[in-house]
Order: structure tokens, then sequence, then C-alpha cells
């Protein structure tokens, strides 16, 4: 469950990062180091030095900034061309309001993997 928190924190900053300062947020698919993955793939699970408040007040700092972002924002529909990667659309190009809707559509799906999860520990069935 840490490593779901720290992820959806970890994404949700990036893309704050890409509506600022756009594709160089995000950074090239292709230019990956290998460092690279395994920060990617640490950001799944809570490591030894982090505990779950710690992952917790990141994901509310986390949150805090997206909501001021949102609410200084001047323009919506100001856009910043993607970076390449493979599960991009080449040439295609996100506004401000596209990447906060894939930020809400990314937390909802992390949601229910948690919820999962949580019936998988608990055995409690939130619908059904």
């Amino acid at each position: 469950m840490g490593g779901l928190i720290k992820h959806v924190a970890a994404v949700e900053r990036t893309w704050a990062d890409f509506i600022l300062n756009g594709p160089s947020a995000i950074g090239d698919a292709a230019a990956m180091t290998e460092e690279d993955w395994a920060r990617r793939d640490a950001e799944f699970r809570l490591l030894p030095d982090e505990t779950l408040a710690g992952v917790l007040a990141d994901y509310a700092e986390v949150a805090r900034r997206t909501d001021e972002l949102v609410a200084t924002l001047p323009d919506l529909d100001a856009a910043h061309p993607l970076p390449k990667a493979p599960w991009f659309e080449p040439g295609a190009q996100w506004s401000a309001r596209r990447v906060l809707m894939h930020v809400i559509a990314e937390t909802a799906q992390h949601a229910g993997h948690a919820d999962i999860i949580r019936e998988s520990l608990d055995g409690a069935k939130s619908m059904g």
C-alpha cells in the first residue's frame, strides 16, 4: 500500500512539473538509464528507511501543491508537447486540463488497486 501511495505522489508531482515546465519534467523514455529504471521500480514499494507516515505526508504535500497550482493557473488550456515515449502518441500535446484529468484517472485506478489489496487482507467487501 505504501508503494501505491508513493507512486501516485510521484506521478502527480511529475505531471504538475510538466504543467509548469513542459516535457523536460517527464524526460525521454529512450534516454532512461538503469539507475532511472531502478528509481522508478523503488517508487512502487516502501523502502527500509521509509515510513507510511512519511509517505502519507509527502502525498499530502504533493496534493497541496497541486491544489495551489490549479487555483493559480491562468489558463487550463495551455499545452505542452509530450516527450517521446512509446506510450504517447507522436507529436501529441496535453493541456493542463488534460494532465489534471490524467492525474485524477491514475489516482482512481490505483485507489482500486489499493482496495483489492485491502480486501485480500481483511476480507471485507466494499461493494457487492
